[in-house]
């Protein structure tokens, strides 16, 4: 016997799906809830017919590469110095100039500040906190558009579950699908995570496992500046005992089957139900992913020119991926938050650990992605985001989390700070919003984090304001904010 086997149905607006074998199964039950055939596909449409069509920077972006900078780090000590002020705020680092006149960064980014005209820089990043002066909450925030419902006293979430929004990445990819025999979507090389709570925010939450990232997460510890060198795809490889031929029977065995299926299961033949089956098959036997895993085959010039350390090996990781066909990376600042080395957590000797540690890696490798990208005419179609989940507070020493600081140290600041923003249609050399006189609030154009969500669904073609339904089945928006029409070109 014949069973319907396949994704589950998905009430969402997909007009790049369109109905399944199993919503037609379901239509008489769906018009019992006022949900005819006539409302699916009309809801399904709804995005391609947005009135954003057409307007500044709409479908630019073909791909992303979300840099996560975990931890926060301080916009006065990177790249929105203050001079003027007293000592328990002023950066213990020099301003420099940069390729935009009149824009000046700290001493510790001289590399970065030779390539600003690419990309835009954001100075008004702000938000006032609601249960988000912690990492994890302030996290899911960024990476999701939502706040969660639960966050205990420490500022820890649950766990990941079914029921959390989608990660941004999740999203894009179920509704602009490549064609390209190639993983979607790469998380590396470590996941989301404070403390106990692992990867919340990193998964595909209620739109199902099928768009759940691929985790590229290297053994090895943070610390290890080598880890990259332990990449290990095994599950993208044929076994020896299954060679691609034989593979391929089975999928055209496969075909034959459903070539016998019902009148009611050829008229939908083009909603295939095997699409992931054909995709996985495609992946393992073009082994194109295997290949853009293959860090070697980059020279040791470039490869020294990203960093020799995680951080930059990710970033050019994220580089041969994207070349490759992927459509979402997004790399993880390797170092957890409320740890010491390397860390942009910043709570304690700020200035030594920014100045020999982090800083550094971020130097190298950020200005190389950029000038990598451009020269080999990536930048038009590649969305590059830099961010932290807040910024650092502008006094010294002063706790506005609970938490303790030395007087080197700075605390989570969510209502001012900086992110960058680049490719696909966003303005070069362009600084958008200012700080205070302290960097302590934006005195114009304040941006937040939900914005720069809804500024990435616009450059792909997806209106910030379409509607997916939760594991409850009700409506909810991807974000509720508005892209920035400002950043574009």
């Amino acid at each position: 016997m014949f069973r319907f086997n396949g994704p589950k149905a998905k009430d969402l607006c997909d007009d790049h799906l369109g109905c399944t074998r199993r919503d037609f199964m379901r239509v008489g039950g769906a018009g019992m809830l006022g949900m005819s055939l006539n409302n699916i596909l009309a809801a399904q449409s709804a995005s391609a017919n947005s009135g954003l069509v057409g307007s500044p920077g709409w479908g630019k972006a073909k791909n992303i590469i979300m840099i996560y900078l975990q931890g926060g780090p301080s916009h006065l000590d990177l790249w929105d110095p203050k001079e003027n002020v007293p000592d328990n705020i002023r950066s213990e680092f020099k301003p420099i100039p940069t390729k935009i006149p009149g824009v000046n960064f700290t001493e510790i980014l001289p590399n970065l500040a030779k390539v600003n005209d690419k990309f835009t820089m954001i100075r008004s990043m702000s938000y006032t906190p609601n249960g988000l002066f912690n990492h994890t909450a302030a996290i899911y925030q960024i990476m999701t558009g939502y706040t969660t419902d639960k966050v205990s006293p420490s500022g820890q979430l649950e766990p990941p579950s079914p029921k959390d929004y989608p990660n941004f990445g999740a999203n894009i990819v179920k509704f602009k699908p490549t064609d390209e025999p190639m993983l979607p979507f790469v998380m590396l090389p470590r996941p989301l995570q404070e403390s106990n709570v692992v990867n919340k925010a990193g998964t595909a939450g209620f739109l199902g496992k099928a768009y759940d990232p691929y985790y590229l997460f290297p053994e090895g510890d943070d610390m290890d500046m080598n880890k990259m060198d332990n990449i290990k795809v095994d599950d993208l490889q044929l076994r020896p005992e299954v060679f691609s031929m034989r593979l391929k029977r089975r999928a055209t065995l496969r075909k034959a089957i459903e070539d016998q299926m019902p009148v009611i299961e050829k008229a939908v033949e083009q909603y295939n139900l095997d699409e992931y089956y054909d995709r996985a098959l495609n992946l393992i036997v073009s082994g194109r992913a295997r290949d853009a895993f293959n860090l070697e085959a980059e020279t040791e010039q470039m490869r020294d020119r990203y960093g020799r350390n995680t951080f930059g090996q990710s970033l050019l990781l994220a580089r041969r991926l994207i070349e490759a066909g992927t459509r979402v990376v997004e790399v993880i600042w390797p170092k957890v938050a409320n740890s010491n080395n390397h860390s942009w957590d910043h709570h304690t000797g700020l200035s030594k650990r920014m100045k020999d540690q982090s800083g550094p890696m971020l130097d190298a490798s950020l200005p190389a992605l950029f000038s990598d990208l451009d020269s080999r005419g990536l930048l038009d179609e590649t969305l590059v985001v830099a961010i932290g989940e807040f910024g650092r507070s502008p006094e010294k020493g002063v706790s506005t989390s609970g938490n303790t600081n030395s007087a080197d140290g700075r605390d989570h600041w969510p209502y001012c700070y900086t992110s960058i923003i680049g490719g696909a249609g966003i303005k070069r050399g362009y600084v958008h919003g200012k700080s205070d006189k302290t960097g302590s609030a934006p005195v114009s154009n304040p941006v937040h984090p939900t914005e720069i969500l809804a500024t990435i669904y616009h450059s792909f073609g997806i209106d910030p304001e379409t509607i997916v339904y939760n594991h409850l089945k009700q409506p909810r928006e991807l974000v509720k904010a508005q892209s920035v029409d400002k950043l574009f070109a």
